[in-house]
């Protein structure tokens, strides 16, 4: 089973257009092929994981653009697991690698954060980004999985989705992500709270327009080159594939075919909400994912 390519999806994630006019602001002209990371470029030993809590470990990865903060609206989860919490490379406080590197290298680090904190299992939830790192690894290192929560992602991006994101890298590289904010906070969040200026919408700004150009492009580059569909079936840990129901219709699809292809997984959605479905709907977000973990 493969993930349907729908020709309407630009047509309806309303961020495609001007981001591609934003690409045209820049010059930069990228070889055909980077050479893989040295491996020093991901060490874990320079990440550093913030742990709250008590309980079972739960590893949360965070989506492109942002930080560890954004899993600030899962707190109160804290009184039944520990939170471990850290910036990808290239964001929030962890430097921008000096080459390219692709989602197995994020998972490959994952790993190492977890033997260098001496955790043997962990629960693990990641959105978007950090849904296709969480994939990778639960299918690559089943050992270290408990269960696995996947938010907004997909395992790979269509046809359309992986020209946008040479769009974006080209825009980062040569004008920042700023030019790109109003178009992915449209993609984000809904037109609602976008007005109202809500507080995840106000966090989603603010962060995007401190990423570092490059390592926002580097990222691009990484999801664009994704392709983790032979893996979905070989995912032994029970997971949970949430989604917002108003998310692009590409990440609607992939949201079924995960919880149709993973083995032990189901399905959840967000209701009202769009890419950013967890910090928009925090309370529907802590409920579904505290009762997932928690149930026998």
């Amino acid at each position: 089973m493969q993930l349907r390519q729908r020709s309407t999806f630009a047509d309806r994630s309303i961020g495609l257009r001007s981001e591609r006019n934003a690409a045209t602001l820049a010059a930069h002209v990228r070889p055909e092929s980077q050479p893989m990371p040295s491996a020093s470029a991901l060490d874990a030993s320079a990440v550093t994981v913030h742990r709250d809590g008590n309980g079972p470990p739960l590893v949360l990865l965070h989506c492109l653009g942002v930080d560890h903060r954004f899993w600030d609206f899962a707190a109160p989860l804290a009184a039944d697991v520990t939170l471990l919490r850290y910036d990808l490379p290239g964001h929030g406080a962890s430097a921008v690698p000096g080459a390219a590197y692709g989602i197995e290298h994020l998972s490959a680090q994952l790993a190492d954060v977890l033997a260098a904190h001496k955790i043997a299992r962990a629960h693990v939830a990641g959105i978007s980004l950090g849904g296709l790192i969480a994939q990778h690894f639960a299918a690559t290192r089943p050992e270290l999985v408990d269960r696995m929560i996947l938010i907004d992602t997909t395992p790979r991006y269509t046809d359309e989705l992986r020209a946008m994101w040479d769009a974006r890298a080209t825009t980062a590289r040569a004008a920042g992500v700023a030019p790109m904010i109003p178009a992915l906070l449209a993609i984000w969040f809904s037109a609602e709270a976008v007005e109202r200026n809500d507080a995840g919408v106000r966090y989603v700004r603010e962060t995007l327009a401190r990423c570092p150009g490059e390592g926002y492009a580097l990222a691009c580059e990484a999801l664009k080159a994704a392709d983790l569909r032979a893996l979905a079936p070989k995912i032994a840990a029970r997971t949970l594939v949430v989604c917002g129901d108003d998310d692009i219709p590409s990440f609607l699809d992939a949201a079924r075919w995960l919880a149709g292809t993973i083995p032990s997984a189901e399905l959840a959605w967000i209701k009202g909400a769009k890419h950013a479905s967890v910090i928009e709907r925090p309370e529907e977000a802590r409920r579904l994912m505290r009762t997932f973990l928690m149930q026998g």
